[in-house]
């Protein structure tokens, strides 16, 4: 076989490896951190080098170098060479070991093997054009529009949609330039992946949505970039991109990435303590509360009030420390004065959590209306943190979604019809849960949220303020106190329920 055969196949390869730390920014120190590593990987995988840089006025400043896992941009590639025009950060990868010692920028060369700082040499180019007839340059130019034309269509340029768009979106200041790498695909949904990526040393997570789908991206974006949408209860978003893959377009929403990923997904493997349920309880409804608000005076422009439309456990991620953040916006509303809130159509959502209106199809198309829409469906998301708690006195069954005793894992929407709208059934509570102070309080939380008249639901401040009140109620009640408090605990004043909506 020849080398070029085999280039990159090996199961290990050395790389240079460089990591730029501000503090040793001055050219006397810049180098000192360069070493060679050994890079390995998968039998039937491909390993790369790679080198990002900028070119600060003329003195390339290195960012990093270091091996890169397979990826078919740099297959067959023995130098390292940034192709793209002026990119914030170039970024270039290679095959075969220490191939990224020196990169380029077209004929721009950099070696990490000198401490000296590497300028630019002189453009021939530009020396060529100078000499050139008029009527060469003209040519010239021409060429080159046409080829920024090309590589403009074809590159990832920050996004814009074929039809119906508000116009190109800005380029996000934290994704700018940089590689972005897809590792591995974490959640399947009805519109798309969402993966797990790494942007240089962090990683992030990339929702994929195929080009049918635009409409829910699109959205998922505008809801994204309202005034007010940072809130530590909700999914942080850095960006937003359109990519050629495989001559096929996609369309990309790239997030915050949280490993413990899902509340459902968490809650299928790990049983919880009363105080995790509360911490997730607490800033789960204080995420939705801040959705639901109107802010006319935030600091950051006037937030309108936002509905969910799709509130489940799949879409409340947890974060490092069980704290709650609202995810998945696509089918969100936002309200504002004097402007439509956007396709209303009445029935959408995961059908299981489909509140009694909805699966009926008569919902009263105001604010309020979709408002407790969202109420409903956090009443059955508390319920699967009450069923997989540990605080009661009895065994903790096995994870299940709600109304799947009664209906099944796939169920249809005559199916829910049947159950929620004319049995007027819901999930049972559990009757050890009436035997912990806590829980008691829960339970008549949950069934004030997924009430079947929508004007009676609690709003999502209120629940807020329920789960502070009955997570202080336990701290102080002593173990032997709690059949006390379960006969006396009609006497404590709640939240008002309507305190929003």
């Amino acid at each position: 076989l020849g080398s070029s055969a085999i280039l990159g196949r090996s199961e290990t390869q050395k790389c240079v490896y460089y990591n730029y730390s501000p503090l040793s920014s001055a050219p006397e120190n810049q180098g000192n951190a360069s070493e060679v590593v050994t890079c390995s990987g998968e039998k039937d995988k491909r390993l790369h080098c790679f080198a990002t840089w900028k070119n600060v006025s003329g003195v390339v400043q290195v960012v990093k170098q270091g091996c890169w896992l397979d990826d078919h941009s740099c297959y067959d590639r023995n130098e390292c060479v940034e192709r793209k025009d002026a990119p914030e950060v170039f970024f270039c990868c290679c095959e075969g070991s220490l191939c990224n010692v020196k990169f380029y920028h077209k004929i721009l060369c950099v070696s990490v093997a000198t401490n000296i700082p590497v300028t630019q040499r002189p453009s021939v180019v530009t020396t060529l054009m100078y000499s050139l007839l008029p009527i060469m340059a003209v040519t010239a130019i021409v060429l080159l529009s046409f080829w920024i034309y090309r590589h403009n269509k074809l590159a990832y340029p920050p996004v814009r949609v074929p039809t119906q768009d508000p116009g190109p979106l800005p380029p996000s200041p934290i994704l700018g330039q940089k590689p972005l790498q897809l590792l591995e695909v974490k959640a399947r949904g009805r519109f798309g992946h969402v993966w797990k990526a790494q942007l240089l040393s962090e990683y992030v997570a990339v929702k994929i949505f195929p080009i049918q789908d635009r409409q829910s991206w699109q959205n998922e974006y505008e809801i994204y970039n309202l005034n007010g949408m940072r809130h530590e209860n909700l999914l942080q978003f850095l960006g937003a991109e359109k990519r050629s893959i495989n001559m096929e377009l996609q369309l990309w929403l790239i997030t915050a990435y949280h490993e413990k990923g899902s509340l459902c997904d968490y809650l299928k493997a790990n049983i919880l303590s009363w105080s995790e349920l509360c911490l997730i309880a607490q800033s789960m409804s204080r995420g939705l509360a801040y959705l639901h608000e109107d802010i006319p005076g935030h600091k950051d422009g006037h937030k309108p009030a936002i509905a969910h439309r799709d509130f489940k456990s799949k879409n409340v991620l947890l974060k490092s420390n069980l704290t709650a953040c609202i995810a998945d916006f696509g089918l969100a509303l936002r309200f504002e004065a004097g402007r439509s809130p956007g396709d209303t159509h009445g029935q959408v959502g995961t059908r299981r959590y489909m509140a009694p209106e909805v699966l009926e199809g008569a919902i009263n198309f105001q604010r309020d209306a979709f408002l407790r829409i969202d109420m409903y469906a956090l009443g059955l998301v508390l319920w699967e943190l009450a069923s997989r708690c540990k605080a009661a006195d009895g065994p903790v069954d096995e994870y299940r979604l709600p109304f799947e005793e009664e209906v099944g894992p796939h169920p249809s929407l005559e199916d829910m019809q049947e159950v929620v709208v004319h049995k007027k059934q819901r999930p049972t509570l559990r009757e050890c849960w009436q035997k912990h102070s806590g829980l008691v309080v829960l339970c008549e939380t949950i069934e004030e949220c997924w009430d079947h008249e929508a004007e009676a639901r609690l709003s999502a401040g209120c629940v807020e303020e329920r789960v502070v009140q009955m997570q202080r109620q336990t701290n102080v009640t002593a173990p032997e106190e709690i059949v006390t408090v379960v006969t006396m605990v009609t006497n404590v004043d709640y939240p008002p329920k309507e305190s929003s909506l």
